[in-house]
C-alpha cells in the first residue's frame, strides 16, 4: 500500500528545469495522499484511515543545506485525495522536493510521510541535434567526468546526470533516434560545464542526434522523422529548451544535396521555432570538419557548398551562429577526437555566453570578406575579425588551402604574402574573368588551415567572386 503523501507527476530525480525570462520555472506538483496507522507487531501491517480532514503540504529546499527556498506551502487537496501545488522556483540549484501531511485524529504514531524528489535544479536547456558528430563517436580517451548540475534527459525519458555517452539509448522509449552505432564522446558536457561554472546555475541537455542522418530527416518538408522525434522527446517533458546545438552536413555531400541546403536549414529552422513557440531561439552551428577518406571532384565539392551554407546561414538567418571545426584532430576518418570535441565545447560555449547571455567575449573566428584582383595574376583576400594577426605557418604556397577558378579551371598559387588581416596570393597564370577563389573547401583541405593566431582558424569559404579594385 502507498500511504503518506506520494508525488506523481510534476519533477524526477536530476530534472533541470528551464527557467523564463523573469529567472524562475513554474514547477507544478500532484499527487495522491492516504491516511494509514501502522501496527508495530510482526508482521507490519497499515489500516487506512478514512475520517478526519487532510493537508498536505510541501516545501522546496537546497540539497547542500535543507534550507527553504520555496517555503512549506499547503497544496490543493481534492475529495478524490488528489493533491496539487505549484511553486516559481529560482534559478539554481541542486534543490529537493519535500512532501508532508497533516489530518485530523492523528495519534502521535499514525504516518505522515512524504515522497521526495532529489537533485532537481533550475537553470538552461540546450537540445543537441545532427548526425554522428553530434551524437558522439569518439572512443579515444580523455578526462570529462559528470559534474553536479549538468544533467541529461537521456532518451528512456527519465533526468540523469549527464555522463558519456550522452547519446546512449539504453532503456529507450523515444526509439526515434535509437543509435545506429556504438557512441563515444560529445563536445556537449564540457559545453555545459563551461556554460554552469560561468552562470551559476544548472544546465540540462538533451540529446537527439542520429548517425549518417541527412537534413531531409530533419525537414518537415520531407522526411522529417528525426524532427519529430525530437519534439516528442522534448514535449514529453514540457520543454521549451534555451537553443539548439547542431552539427550537420556530411551526409548531404554524399547525397549530393549541397546546393539547397541553405534553403532547408532555413526551413528546418523556422519550423522549429514556430513549434516550440520561440520565434529567437538560438541555433549555435558547427562548420564542417575534414574527411579524411579518398574523395572525387564531386565530394569535395559538395562539402565545399555545405560550408559555405553554413557561413551564409550564419550571415543571412537571425540568432543563427556558426563555429569552425576544420582544425580539429579527428578519432577516425571523419569523427572528431575527443581532444577535438573538448575544443569544439569550448568555442560553441563562448559563442553561447556572448550573443545569447551578453558576456563581453571575442569568440567569432576570422572570415573572409572580399577577395580584390590586384594584377591579373594576384588577389588579395581581406579578412574580418583579425584580433592579433594571420598565420598561414609559412607553409609552402601549394600546402595553402586556397585555389581560385575560372574557365581554365583550378588553379593553386604559387607564391603568397601575408599581412596582419589580409593574404595576398599569387598563381602561375593570369585569372580569367569572372574567376572565384575557394578557401579550405574540400573534404580534406589539407594540413594548414590559416588562422587568427593565438585564437582559432579562419572559416571556409566557397566560390568567393573577385572584385576589381
Amino acid at each position: 500500500m502507498k500511504y503518506g503523501v506520494t508525488i506523481e507527476r510534476g519533477a524526477m530525480p536530476w530534472q533541470i528545469f528551464q527557467q523564463d525570462a523573469t529567472g524562475k520555472a513554474r514547477v507544478e506538483l500532484s499527487g495522491t495522499c492516504t491516511r494509514v496507522r501502522q501496527s508495530f507487531e510482526l508482521p507490519l501491517e497499515f489500516t487506512e484511515i478514512r475520517q478526519g480532514a487532510v493537508t498536505v503540504k510541501a516545501r522546496i529546499a537546497l540539497e547542500s543545506s535543507g534550507e527553504s527556498v520555496c517555503p512549506w506551502t499547503e497544496c490543493r487537496v481534492e475529495e478524490d485525495s488528489r493533491w496539487h501545488v505549484a511553486f516559481d522556483v529560482p534559478a539554481g540549484g541542486l534543490y529537493r522536493v519535500e512532501t508532508y501531511m497533516e489530518y485530523e485524529g492523528w495519534d502521535g504514531l499514525s504516518s505522515t510521510r512524504g515522497d521526495m524528489v532529489h537533485n532537481i535544479g533550475v537553470g538552461d536547456v540546450f537540445v543537441a541535434a545532427g548526425q554522428s558528430n553530434a551524437a558522439g563517436r569518439a572512443k579515444d580517451p580523455i578526462e570529462d567526468g559528470p559534474e553536479l548540475g549538468v544533467h541529461l534527459l537521456r532518451p528512456s525519458g527519465r533526468w540523469d546526470l549527464a555522463t558519456h555517452p550522452l547519446g546512449e539509448t539504453t532503456g529507450s522509449i523515444h526509439t526515434g533516434n535509437f543509435e545506429n552505432h556504438n557512441p563515444g564522446h560529445t563536445p556537449w558536457l564540457h559545453f555545459a560545464k563551461f556554460l554552469k561554472r560561468e552562470l551559476g546555475y544548472p544546465i540540462g541537455i538533451v540529446m537527439t542526434a542520429y548517425g549518417g542522418a541527412p537534413l531531409r530527416w530533419w525537414d518537415m518538408e520531407d522526411s522529417g522523422a528525426l524532427y519529430r522525434n525530437m519534439l516528442e522527446l522534448l514535449e514529453a517533458d514540457g520543454l521549451r529548451p534555451r537553443g539548439l546545438l547542431w552539427y550537420q552536413g556530411e551526409a548531404e555531400g554524399y547525397e549530393k544535396a549541397a546546393d539547397t541546403y541553405l534553403e532547408r536549414f532555413a526551413r528546418f529552422v523556422r519550423r522549429l521555432r514556430e513549434d516550440l513557440g520561440r520565434p529567437n531561439l538560438p541555433v549555435l552551428t558547427a562548420q564542417l570538419n575534414r574527411c579524411m577518406t579518398p574523395c572525387d571532384m564531386d565530394l569535395d565539392r559538395q562539402w565545399g557548398m555545405v560550408r559555405q551554407a553554413q557561413r551564409e546561414a550564419a550571415r543571412r538567418l537571425e540568432n543563427v551562429w556558426v563555429v569552425p571545426a576544420i582544425d580539429l584532430p579527428l578519432y577516425d576518418f571523419i569523427h572528431n577526437s575527443s581532444q577535438g570535441n573538448l575544443v569544439l565545447g569550448e568555442r560553441m560555449a563562448r559563442c553561447a555566453l556572448a550573443e545569447i547571455y551578453g558576456k563581453k567575449l571575442e569568440w567569432r573566428a576570422p572570415e573572409v570578406e572580399r577577395a580584390v584582383r590586384l594584377a591579373p595574376d594576384r588577389v588579395q583576400l581581406r579578412f574580418q575579425r583579425v584580433y592579433n594577426w594571420l598565420n598561414p605557418f609559412d607553409v609552402a604556397p601549394a600546402l595553402l588551402p586556397f585555389e581560385a577558378e575560372d574557365g581554365e579551371g583550378l588553379v593553386r598559387p604559387s607564391a603568397y604574402q601575408t599581412q596582419r588581416d589580409a593574404m595576398e596570393l599569387t598563381f602561375p597564370r593570369p585569372l580569367g574573368e569572372g574567376a572565384v577563389v575557394h578557401g579550405a573547401w574540400r573534404c580534406d583541405p589539407g594540413p594548414c588551415i590559416p588562422c587568427d593566431c593565438m585564437r582559432m582558424p579562419m572559416l571556409a569559404f566557397y566560390g568567393l567572386p573577385i572584385s576589381e579594385r
